[in-house]
């Protein structure tokens, strides 16, 4: 299988890293062909330009090459931390000028965007793991889990992607070295089991 693994983290010691890393080294074991993209490392522009959003606008040849593989996935993983409970800028910004009209979605003949768009990735499953300095019952209880919402109901549902799982690391400010530890096996165990070996 073909699986883009995409991690939006502006630091490469950091725990987020960690877990890319894992679950590429998984991914790869398994016999999956990886794409990885480290967003910040590759400096990808974030900014959306003028007609950009236009189903038949010109593309850069990095925006054309991400959508590209993206078409190509049979699975997605993302990696980010929760920042005011959204994605870095910079991941927000990837998913609007890839997850595009034509390649991610399209709308019925007649819509013009009024309805519910049907969806074109052939992704058959999507990964994200968060991390976050919130307590998970914080984030559930108070905040309604904005990433669960966004991520699923949002993005990769509307997209085709039926299959969905996710996992919220933290708190991260206070874990212990075990702990991390202990997180990097789930998050190996968990893609492993979304993406066996092929």
């Amino acid at each position: 299988m073909n699986i883009l693994v995409v991690l939006a983290h502006p630091s490469d010691t950091s725990f987020n890293r960690a877990i890319a890393d894992a679950v590429t080294g998984v991914l790869r074991g398994n016999g999956h062909r990886v794409v990885f993209h480290d967003l910040y490392a590759e400096g990808f522009d974030p900014l959306l330009a003028r007609g950009e959003d236009a189903r038949d606008a010109a593309l850069d040849a990095v925006v054309a090459n991400h959508c590209a593989e993206l078409s190509a996935a049979d699975g997605v993983v993302i990696v980010h931390p929760n920042w005011w409970g959204q994605p870095p800028a910079i991941l927000k910004g990837w998913v609007d000028r890839v997850l595009r009209p034509g390649v991610a979605y399209e709308f019925e003949e007649g819509d013009n965007g009024e309805g519910v768009p049907v969806g074109l990735l052939k992704a058959r499953a999507a990964v994200v793991f968060n991390t976050s300095n919130t307590p998970p019952e914080r984030e559930s209880q108070v905040f309604g889990d904005p990433l669960q919402l966004l991520w699923k109901n949002c993005i990769f549902d509307l997209c085709g992607v039926k299959r969905f799982c996710r996992r919220m690391f933290g708190v991260i400010v206070t874990s212990t070295p075990e702990e991390r530890r202990q997180w990097i096996e789930e998050a190996k165990g968990l893609v492993g089991e979304v993406f066996p070996a092929a």
